[in-house]
């Protein structure tokens, strides 16, 4: 039987590898004008490392145009959090404005979300594979915990920690086994 205080554990299921994300990018790039809304919205799942429905639930409003950054409602205990994104996504995201409904951004459902999902993603990895793939790659690049703690609504460095263990045990078996 499972231990239940077992930390979760990541494994190279669980998010995309670079060439899955190069080939993601391109798939959307292939489809940015003709498919604007769908590829704008799994960019910016994969830009925010935000839940699908932290996603969903963004409104006109929580688009701050001066920052280029866009608040995400937390989800499951986690924090709000106000994050930049890259200009070019920001502006897709403005482009986005007039075809919401009720204020909200993205007017369509989580299924909606995951049938879009199936339609592009590179590889049979679920949807939640983005935000490990942000978290992963935004702390090879810093080094920082605490921001990607901060990045992902975490409000206990605990469940943070998955990311600094994974990454720190695949480089120090390759520095050891190589």
């Amino acid at each position: 039987m499972a231990n239940s205080s077992a930390r979760y554990a990541l494994n190279k299921n669980k998010y995309l590898l670079e060439p899955e994300v190069d080939r993601l990018e391109y798939i959307l790039k292939s489809f940015a004008n003709k498919d604007p809304r769908n590829c704008t919205l799994l960019w910016t799942c994969l830009h925010s490392g935000a839940r699908a429905q932290e996603v969903l639930n963004v409104r006109v409003e929580d688009l701050n145009t001066y920052d280029e950054t866009v608040f995400f409602r937390g989800l499951k205990g986690s924090n709000d959090r106000e994050l930049p994104l890259p200009s070019w996504l920001f502006q897709r995201l403005v482009q986005e404005i007039p075809s919401a409904r009720e204020d909200i951004l993205f007017p369509i459902t989580y299924n909606r979300l995951r049938q879009i999902w199936d339609h592009y993603r590179p590889v049979h990895k679920k949807l939640h594979a983005l935000r490990h793939t942000f978290a992963i790659r935004l702390y090879k690049k810093t080094k920082d915990l605490r921001l990607v703690q901060v990045a992902l609504g975490h409000r206990n460095i605990t469940n943070t920690m998955v990311y600094a263990d994974y990454v720190y045990s695949q480089q120090e078996l390759r520095k050891l086994i190589l």
